[in-house]
């Protein structure tokens, strides 16, 4: 087992730097953390988790997927893609990195997206615990561990600083490039952390969301209840809910003419807009409620119908924090979970 004093972290940083780019949190504005490049002098932050989860490093928000340039008679078909560089991003919360899983059961079934797959082969997500989870999180609910994250490397914090785990041969290799940098300890210390990290985690008020009434095969019971009426009558469509969200993974294609040539491209779309899914033969959505509703029997009933029983929701909470007007998926599962208002 290894360790990493808090104190010693800069330096940590600074060797992993030599090795390939590594991303940290930063805080910026009103104190909301974002990721940024890591360069001497960076401070990382302490916030809990970024405004934005870690999903933009492998699947970002924009993205030029093919080009066309005419000359003449000659169609040139250009190929935008280039191997990633190597990178790591450090302090991903067990909610994202849980998110990740998610993310490669949709991108890299087969076929695999391969913009996608290029970015997740080269980089390295190195994890950090969460000593003490916000009474937002509500990461437990759906299986997760604050204590004990997923990743390539799972840094656990103690208070005074990290015990360091590999959990891939990736991980593995990158430790050893850096092994000067450590303490060795035993595995003691690592256990006492994530205890106190689970005492506070079972004692949060969202832990115990209500989900035996979601999951795969629940369609029926779900689709035509009443309350979506309710639940979406003072939703706005803004989307913000999809753009925080770590395990959104809509996008649209759209062509855009430079004046030299067409780039194809992607971006992020939300299914809370009024133009999600439409078609030249119209939209089958037309309502907000039906956009509203379709969001969330996504992440609760319809992944879940094709995904082994996994929730497309990883509780990181940034839902409640972000959207306007107070709606969230939290307020959805307790509304539907009540028997008195079935249909």
């Amino acid at each position: 087992m290894k360790y990493l004093p808090t104190a010693r972290l800069d330096r940590f940083l600074e060797d992993a730097a030599k090795l390939r780019k590594i991303y940290v949190p930063v805080d910026g504005e009103q104190n909301r953390a974002a990721y940024r490049l890591w360069m001497p002098g960076t401070v990382v932050s302490k916030a809990l988790n970024t405004t934005r989860s870690a999903k933009d490093f492998f699947f970002p928000q924009t993205e030029n997927l093919v080009g066309f340039r005419r000359t003449e008679k000659k169609l040139e078909i250009v190929d935008p893609r280039r191997e990633t560089e190597d990178f790591a991003v450090f302090g991903v919360r067990a909610c994202d990195a849980r998110s990740f899983s998610i993310l490669d059961k949709v991108f890299l079934s087969d076929p695999a997206d391969t913009y996608y797959a290029n970015r997740r082969a080269h980089g390295l997500v190195l994890s950090v615990s969460c000593r003490r989870p916000a009474e937002t999180c509500f990461c437990t609910a759906f299986g997760i561990d604050p204590s004990a994250p997923e990743g390539d490397v799972t840094f656990t914090d103690d208070g005074e600083g990290y015990y360091v785990r590999a959990n891939s041969e990736k991980g593995e290799a990158f430790l050893e490039s850096l092994s000067g940098v450590f303490d060795e300890a035993d595995e003691a210390g690592e256990k006492e952390a994530r205890a106190q990290t689970k005492r506070i985690a079972d004692r949060l008020p969202l832990g115990t969301l209500p989900l035996e009434k979601f999951g795969g095969g629940k369609t029926k019971d779900l689709f035509d209840r009443p309350e979506w009426s309710s639940l979406s009558e003072s939703c706005i469509g803004c989307g913000t809910c999809t753009f925080v969200c770590p395990t959104c993974q809509c996008y649209d294609i759209r062509d855009f003419d430079t004046g030299r040539e067409v780039r194809r491209f992607r971006c992020w779309d939300s299914c809370m807009y009024s133009d999600f899914t439409k078609m030249a033969g119209g939209n089958p959505r037309l309502t907000q409620k039906e956009r509203f509703r379709q969001r969330f029997m996504h992440k609760l009933v319809y992944f879940p119908e094709n995904n082994g029983g996994e929730f497309g929701c990883v509780g990181c909470g940034r839902c409640l924090r972000a959207c306007p007007i107070g709606m969230n998926i939290v307020k959805v599962l307790k509304t539907l979970a009540e028997d008195g208002n079935e249909s």
